[in-house]
């Protein structure tokens, strides 16, 4: 018997199957919520490719499912690699932010197919070392899927020693659902990744058993990074500012949060994100549409809604510029929370606004208000919705469903303004078309600096974008004439000057104490939107893609994850000796795909908040426990009416858009929405939990599911293309392969 035969069966006999499958479930998933969390936190850039993440911790569970019984046990080596995983995290943060010495690329972003916000160009020269993405994100998932194998062999053992395959699985389930239930709580309380962490360390040294010096040490350096990661004590010591008292750094459900008080930026993810600044003494862009509007001989817009409100900035704008009532929605808790503390203009301590934490999309559907202005301001994310989609957080801001919605929130008269610095002339171009196409009439379109058209091939680097657009709207209407007679708007540096003139005239004004330079010309740019044809839908959602294309980045990614897993896949399991079961794969590949496509849908419901994601994900695992306690019950033997049941159930979400379902009112949209969503996971539940009830080897058919899993999240990327709609296309497929892939269901109609 060799060396590594007697280390795995040391460790087969488990006394307590069902509690340790509990607590496995538990702490795997509640590992893999944390390290898509800190990893998108540390790693600058692989925030927008948290699938990456989510990935490897499937590969690495799979691979030791498949080689549960067989080979080395792995279980001893998590620690450490997961030591040397986050060690190098911290490694690459340090370069990177080490005077420009490393500089990451991000799919071109020169002349990108996706655009992600944050990634432009740093300033090099010869001695910069260049590191793409997608080989940093693959050096990463070769790691984290490591540091998931020895888990996975666990969970397999349990499987196998588990005396009643379906009460396993169901343990395997309440597990799962308490790792997201306590990782939610966490998130609402704003905790750190030393505490994420702790939680893990405590529970991966309860299976080690007997921990050797060398793992409790990985142990301890793994939770004192955390410590230290966790508050930045670069940044220096807390401080107390008013009745509110913050760390430097700060981990929200979305993001990780640096304020640096002196300049009072905000940074996210290590990306600056915002900044809060006194609006009478800089910032002239926030006032931009008030000032337009008020020297064209508007009205002061009374009812003012912001989405993506940030720290106070445009609310502050609003208020000094007359507005009676502001709603300001900001989905970050935390960002908004530092904005009512620190911003100079207090903005959120006056009675005129009220404060929504929400999801802009969602609110703008739940809301009977009818506005005056509604503002889209800078909003764009910095991270993903979730690790199962391409989704970002703005996604379903910017599509023609969300533009009539918003068009249908506006008083007649009312005015939509769209800014932010969008990086390509063809993303301008799109949303002015766009807005063209909802409300019937062409928008004003203005650049900071000024230029006298924008075209598809333009690079905007540092240029601010604004969209004014509205339906019969009598302000826009006075805007666009009093641009015709002066042709240029002026607007001084100083916020201060622009409130006691109008800045409407062919020459800048002359004001004592300011200079030429001073002053910066505002006129509408004429659009170019030729070649301009595919336009953001709910189905489809996806603004800073190019075209429906997947991009090389993502193609290179797919490449390098399958080749990683398929190598890992062969170096820990013993392919001569074990079969993968098909049926099993093929049934984890659509629902992968299946739950992407009830994330997504769930989102738009609901809003892209992480509670909504949360409460998505703990509902999709009840459905597949009360799937299981059916089987447990009724114990069903035949598996075909099941298979068609979900086969039509998809062709139902196929057939019939998202936007049928959105069109119902108040409580039948949300219980046909859930309805459509869940029934086919129901049905999917079945067909897995009759199946895994008769398995003679659990962990080969577990993981071999966890592996499909893998297959359809690679998949995923397809709707980049169709949509997320036909991307249940596939998935049918997918669970029809299984179907036919009939060596269990024989099995069944043998044993019955």
């Amino acid at each position: 018997m060799t060396t590594s035969q007697n280390s795995i069966r040391a460790t087969a006999e488990v006394k307590h199957p069902y509690l340790d499958l509990f607590l496995i479930s538990f702490l795997i998933l509640f590992f893999e919520l944390a390290c898509i969390r800190w990893f998108g936190g540390m790693v600058v850039y692989l925030t927008f490719f948290t699938n990456i993440v989510l990935l490897a911790t499937f590969l690495g569970m799979s691979v030791g499912c498949l080689s549960a019984s067989r080979g080395r046990d792995w279980l001893d080596r998590v620690m450490p690699l997961f030591l040397v995983a986050v060690v190098l995290a911290c490694g690459v943060l340090w370069l990177y932010s080490s005077h420009g010495r490393v500089m990451i690329d991000v799919g071109g972003q020169g002349s990108p197919q996706q655009v992600y916000f944050g990634t432009e160009f740093r300033a090099r020269d010869l001695s910069t070392f260049v590191v793409p993405i997608d080989l940093l994100a693959a050096v990463f998932f070769a790691l984290l899927a490591f540091v998931f194998v020895g888990l996975g062999q666990v969970m397999g053992r349990a499987f196998n020693q588990a005396p009643d395959r379906l009460r396993a699985y169901i343990s395997n389930i309440i597990g799962s659902l308490a790792g997201i239930a306590v990782f939610a709580l966490g998130s609402y309380l704003w905790t750190t990744p030393m505490v994420w962490f702790a939680v893990v360390v405590a529970l991966w040294l309860y299976f080690v058993k007997r921990p050797t010096l060398v793992q409790l040490y990985c142990g301890l350096a793994v939770l004192i990074i955390m410590a230290f990661v966790s508050y930045n004590v670069t940044l220096g010591s807390p401080y107390q500012t008013g009745d509110h008292r913050y760390r430097p750094l700060i981990w929200s459900p979305y993001y990780k949060i640096a304020y640096t008080p002196q300049s009072k930026l905000i940074s996210t993810n290590n990306i600056g994100h915002q900044q809060m600044v006194q609006i009478q003494e800089t910032g002239p862009a926030y006032s931009l549409p008030h000032l337009l509007n008020r020297d064209s001989g508007g009205r002061p817009f009374e009812n003012v809604l912001i989405i993506g409100a940030g720290s106070g900035n445009d609310v502050s704008a609003a208020l000094a510029y007359g507005a009676k009532h502001v709603d300001a929605v900001e989905i970050d808790p935390a960002i908004y929370a530092l904005g009512r503390a620190e911003h100079a203009n207090h903005p959120y301590d006056d009675p005129r606004v009220t404060v929504h934490i929400d999801d802009g999309r969602s609110f703008v559907r739940k809301t009977n208000q009818k506005y005056d202005l509604v503002i889209y301001a800078l909003v764009d994310s910095l991270v993903l919705h979730s690790g199962y989609s391409n989704l970002r957080l703005e996604s379903f801001l910017f599509t023609k469903e969300a533009f009539e919605d918003i068009k249908t929130r506006l008083r007649p008269g009312g005015v939509f303004a769209v800014y932010n610095f969008f990086r390509q002339g063809w993303i301008v171009g799109r949303i002015g078309k766009m807005s063209e196409e909802v409300f019937g009439a062409k928008p004003v379109v203005i650049s900071l600096p000024y230029v006298a058209s924008i075209h598809p091939e333009d690079q905007e680097f540092g240029r601010l974008n604004l969209i004014l657009s509205g339906a019969n709207s009598a302000s826009l209407a006075a805007i666009r004439q009093q641009f015709e007679q002066h042709q240029s708007f002026w607007v001084n540096s100083r916020p201060a000057v622009n409130a006691s003139l109008n800045g409407f005239g062919p020459e800048p004004p002359v004001v004592a104490g300011s200079t030429t330079s001073d002053w910066n010309r505002i006129a509408p740019s004429a659009t170019d939107t030729t070649g301009i044809n595919q336009l953001p839908t709910d189905d489809w959602p996806f603004l800073y893609l190019h075209g429906k294309i997947i991009p090389g980045l993502n193609l290179r990614s797919i490449v390098l994850i399958a080749g990683l897993s398929l190598a890992m896949i062969y170096m820990f399991s013993p392919v001569r000796r074990v079969r993968p079961n098909w049926q099993m794969f093929f049934l984890g590949a659509g629902f992968m795909l299946l739950e992407t496509k009830s994330v997504v849908h769930m989102a738009l419901l609901f809003g892209s908040t992480w509670l909504v994601n949360s409460v998505v994900f703990f509902a999709i695992l009840v459905m597949i426990l009360a799937s299981n306690l059916y089987v447990l019950a009724l114990k069903p033997r035949k598996l075909w009416p099941y298979y068609l049941l979900l086969v039509l159930s998809l062709v139902i979400n196929i057939v019939v858009p998202m936007s049928k379902f959105l069109a119902l009112p108040g409580w039948e949209e949300v219980a046909v929405s859930c309805v459509v969503v869940f029934v086919p996971i129901f049905f999917a539940g079945i067909v897995f939990g009759t199946l895994f009830r008769e398995s003679s080897q659990p962990d080969v058919d577990f993981g071999s599911n966890i592996a499909g899993a893998i297959l359809g999240g690679l998949c995923e990327s397809l709707a980049l293309v169709v949509g997320f709609n036909y991307l249940l296309v596939l998935a049918v497929l997918f669970y029809v392969f299984s179907a036919v892939s009939n060596r269990s269901a024989m099995a069944l109609a043998k044993a019955a």
